[in-house]
C-alpha cells in the first residue's frame, strides 16, 4: 500500500465516522449556547438511530435508495419532540440539567430496547436494504493527488456535515437569532429585560440540540451500522459532548474536535489495512477514542470558557 493509499484510506474512514459526531456536537452547541447542560445527547442520538432503521424498514420497499435519507428527516422530528423531556424538567420544572440529561439516557435506551423486542421479536432490527452508500463527487474526485483522498468513497452526509457546520456558526454568530440565543446563556436577565423571551429560546435550543443529534444518530445508523441494537450507540454521544467542549462551544471548534475523534475511532476500522497499526490488538484501537479524550479534555477544560449562565436556571423576577 503506497502512502497516497493509506493517506486516502485514513481520511475517508475519518470522514465516516466523524460526521455523526459533527451533527450531535452542534446540536449540544445549540442547548448549551441557551444555558441548558444536555448530557443527553447520548440517548438523543440512540433514538435517532432507532427511529431511523425503523423508518427505513418500513419505507424501503416503496421509497428504495431514497429512504434512508427521508429516515434522516423523521429522526430529526422525533428527536426534536423525544428532547422536550429534557427541557420540560429543567427549563419548566427548574430540575437539574443534568440529572434530566443522564435520564433521558436511560430512558432512550430503555424504550428503544422493549420497542424492538416488541415489535421485532428479537433484540436487534433487520438490517437495512438501501444504506447511504460512499460516493465519488465528479470532476473533484479526478483531480490528481486531492481527488482520491477527499473526494473518493465518502458518505454526502460527511460533505453535509461539514457545510452544515459553517451554516450554523454563521447563524449562531451572525443573526439576531443567534445573538439571542448566546445573550440567553450568558446573561438571562438582562436578555429578558431587553424583551427576549428566555424560556421560548432555551426551549428552541434545547430542541435544536435533539434534532442535530437525532440527524447523527440517523446518519451513524444509515451509513455505518446498517441496523439497530442496544449498542449501536456505544458512546459516541459523549463523544460528541466532549467535542463540543473540546470546541470551546463554539460551531467550528466542534467541527475541528469531531474530526479529531472521528480519527481516533476510524483507527479501529482501518487498523488492519494500515501497515503500521496492523500488529496492534483491535482493544487497543477500539478504546483509543475514549483515551484521547481524557487527555484532551484533561488538558484543555479547565482553560474553556462554558456560557456564564450554563446550567443555571432562569426564574423570572429573580437574581
Amino acid at each position: 500500500m503506497s502512502v497516497l493509499d493509506i493517506f486516502a484510506t485514513i481520511i475517508q474512514a475519518t470522514l465516516l465516522t466523524a460526521a455523526p459526531l459533527v451533527f450531535t456536537a452542534l446540536g449540544g452547541v445549540f442547548s448549551e449556547r441557551s444555558g441548558v447542560v444536555n448530557i443527553g445527547l447520548e440517548g438523543l442520538m440512540l433514538f435517532g438511530a432507532f427511529t431511523s432503521i425503523l423508518s427505513t424498514l418500513m419505507l424501503q420497499d416503496t421509497l428504495g435508495a431514497v429512504s434512508p435519507w427521508v429516515s434522516i428527516l423523521v429522526a430529526a422530528v422525533a428527536c426534536a419532540i423525544f428532547s422536550l423531556i429534557h427541557a420540560v424538567a429543567s427549563i419548566t420544572l427548574k430540575a437539574d440539567q443534568t440529572v434530566s440529561g443522564v435520564a433521558l439516557n436511560f430512558l432512550a435506551a430503555g424504550l428503544s430496547v422493549f420497542l424492538i423486542k416488541k415489535i421485532f421479536g428479537k433484540g436487534q432490527t433487520d438490517f437495512i436494504q438501501f444504506r447511504i452508500n460512499k460516493e465519488s463527487i465528479p470532476v473533484l474526485s479526478d483531480i490528481p493527488v486531492i481527488g482520491k483522498i477527499f473526494f473518493s468513497s465518502i458518505p454526502l452526509t460527511s460533505y453535509i456535515a461539514i457545510i452544515v457546520a459553517f451554516v450554523v456558526w454563521y447563524v449562531i454568530y451572525k443573526t439576531p437569532f443567534g445573538l439571542r440565543l448566546r445573550s440567553v446563556g450568558e446573561h438571562p436577565m438582562a436578555a429578558d429585560t431587553m424583551g427576549i423571551n428566555v424560556t421560548r429560546m432555551r426551549y428552541t435550543g434545547v430542541m435544536l440540540s435533539g434534532l442535530f443529534a437525532g440527524i447523527g444518530g440517523a446518519v451513524y445508523a444509515t451509513s455505518i451500522s446498517g441496523n439497530f441494537a442496544g449498542g449501536t450507540i456505544s458512546g459516541q454521544g459523549f463523544l460528541a459532548l466532549a467535542a463540543m467542549i473540546f470546541g470551546k462551544w463554539h460551531p467550528l471548534g466542534a467541527l475541528g474536535a469531531a474530526l479529531f475523534f472521528g480519527l481516533a475511532q476510524s483507527l479501529s476500522l482501518i487498523g488492519a489495512q494500515i501497515p503500521l497499526l496492523k500488529d496492534i490488538p483491535t482493544i487497543i484501537l477500539t478504546i483509543a477514542p475514549y483515551v484521547l479524550t481524557i487527555l484532551a479534555l484533561a488538558g484543555f477544560v479547565g482553560r474553556a470558557e462554558a456560557p456564564k449562565a450554563l446550567g443555571t436556571p432562569y426564574e423570572k423576577g429573580k437574581r
